[in-house]
């Protein structure tokens, strides 16, 4: 159970938050068509909603190695040259990653100290802000497992999607 919960972590994510948003959007739909009311904190809780599917989604694709990327330089390279390159690569978008993850945490950490309350439901801000620096890190995991496996495979393996 543990096993499964560290791989598909992210997908079990993703699923909740997608039957959640389904379930509160029908709801909402609902409510408003059949009484004329409007469920205020459907909108707050939907976009946010989105922002966590995006980061947790980011982070399936990068265990897949399905994240976009430019391949022409790679196929256009010399092999001597495609290890260091793959490296520089890797190394550039770990860094980037970890700069948004870092950004996001200040983020959240200035949304706290200045008291923000969301506007649907009143609740602190930062609450929904807490998940993406973990979701930042989680791609950079799962982006390092990917390259792990396509460094050790070498240039002319195909790499299966896990």
């Amino acid at each position: 159970m543990l096993r499964l919960l560290l791989r598909d972590f992210e997908k079990i994510v993703c699923a909740i938050l997608f039957l959640s948003m389904t379930l509160l959007g029908f709801t909402n739909v609902v409510i408003r068509y059949g009484t004329d009311l409007s469920f205020a904190a459907s909108e707050e809780l939907l976009v946010n909603g989105f922002l966590l599917l995006t980061v947790f989604g980011a982070a399936i694709a990068a265990r897949r190695g399905e994240h976009l990327a430019v391949t022409m330089v790679h196929d256009l390279l010399p092999r001597v040259l495609w290890r260091p390159v793959l490296l520089l690569s890797i190394l550039l978008s770990v860094a980037l990653l970890a700069m948004s993850a870092w950004f996001s945490w200040e983020a959240m950490m200035n949304i706290k100290r200045a008291g923000m309350r969301s506007y649907g439901l009143g609740l602190p801000a930062w609450y929904y802000q807490a998940a993406l620096p973990f979701g930042f890190a989680l791609i950079i995991v799962r982006y390092v497992q990917h390259a792990s496996e396509v460094l050790h495979a070498g240039p002319d393996a195909r790499i299966d999607h896990v």
